[in-house]
């Protein structure tokens, strides 16, 4: 993306909170208008420092933050324009669900009637129309959380932030409320910027995603990219499941290495390594490798079978192979005929671009 239609910008931005340790190292995003980008990462990997810096509550240490091609680190918070939803949802207690809702145009003057207009607006958009006299205690969790991405939209902010906003939600409301909040992004198109540790929430409702670790972004990429095409082992680690192998390159020739695996051998994709000697971390995703494959494969190997897990859709199978006992497979549930028994020995196959030889873990 070139720098000319970044809507949010940072550029070089460094951040310490006691003149030392930095909590943020030498970021440069740009974030286009219109797009919903989550940060994704671990607790103290740095993603909710950029989102407070973006919302004004923190300062760069170096560097600057850019919006609409403005620098903003000097301008206080609520000046930004800039819209915040949160985990605990924030709303205040003694206003009705209309008050909660009216407070932010109030407090830019505008008229009754366009007070009326954006708090109508915004409740259809989250299915909320005929709550306005309610209280936020009389209210569900996930209604709650409704007004609170209401109040972020009602005065049509150039940027919203939500930190973790669906945290506190029980697992069936939180997907729903993924959905509800993709749904409303698609529909006005305003720019998203996510924070969250959950990488099926990240993969659900993002254009892209940026990894964070120790500070740092490991890849930005979009979801389907990220999963499929991780950059490190960190990445591959982090995002969806993954079986590793720890091994030693022997030869890499016409787009494939050959790894030394504990006493077998294994193609594999050179995405971080050059040459014969180096250390790497294989990774294959679970969906990947293939029981008695039907076609031929470039990596086949046995392996005996150590647990069983149904799930429903599919069966998880934990496998002993390679020297490794958490090697996992995803069977589909379909009525294909598989010998999955405990105990047994099978074959298993896997195609050498599938198994990314990465940095060593």
């Amino acid at each position: 993306m070139s720098k000319n239609n970044a809507f949010v910008r940072f550029d070089k931005v460094d951040k310490s909170y006691d003149g030392k340790l930095l909590v943020v190292k030498d970021l440069n995003l740009d974030i286009a208008e219109g797009e919903f980008i989550t940060m994704l990462g671990p607790s103290g990997s740095g993603k909710t420092t950029c989102l407070m810096m973006l919302a004004g509550f923190e300062t760069p240490t170096n560097g600057e933050i850019y919006l609409d091609s403005n620098p903003i680190s000097n301008i206080p918070p609520h000046k930004r324009g800039i819209g915040m939803v949160f985990q605990n949802y924030a709303l205040f207690p003694h206003m009705t669900v209309f008050e909660n809702l009216a407070f932010p145009l109030k407090v830019r003057k505008m008229t009754k009637d366009d007070i009326d207009k954006k708090v109508d607006k915004a409740l259809s958009m989250v299915s909320l129309s005929g709550f306005e006299n309610r209280m936020p205690g009389q209210l569900s969790g996930g209604q709650q959380q409704r007004v609170a991405v209401a109040r972020a939209l009602v005065f049509d902010p150039s940027v919203v932030l939500m930190d973790e906003p669906l945290g506190a939600l029980d697992k069936n409301l939180r997907e729903s409320m993924q959905y509800e909040i993709k749904h409303i992004h698609e529909s006005i198109g305003v720019t998203v910027v996510y924070v969250t540790h959950d990488q099926s929430e990240a993969l659900t409702m993002s254009n892209r995603i940026a990894v964070f670790n120790d500070g740092k972004v490991q890849q930005l990429s979009s979801p389907d990219k990220l999963y499929e095409e991780p950059v490190n082992s960190f990445v591959a680690e982090f995002i969806g499941e993954n079986n590793r192998f720890d091994g030693e390159v022997l030869e890499v020739s016409n787009g494939v290495c050959k790894v030394k695996i504990g006493q077998g051998e294994m193609l594999a994709n050179p995405i971080s390594v050059k040459s014969k000697g180096e250390k790497t971390t294989v990774s294959i995703r679970p969906e990947r490798a293939l029981i008695n494959p039907k076609n031929k494969m470039d990596n086949n190997q046995k392996g005996r079978i150590e647990e069983v897990i149904y799930h429903g859709d599919h069966t998880r199978v934990r496998i002993n192979l390679l020297g490794n006992s958490d090697f996992i497979l995803k069977v589909p549930n379909s009525s294909q005929n598989l010998d999955i028994k405990l105990g047994n020995e099978i074959n298993i196959g896997w195609n050498s671009q599938d198994a990314r030889a990465l940095d060593p873990k």
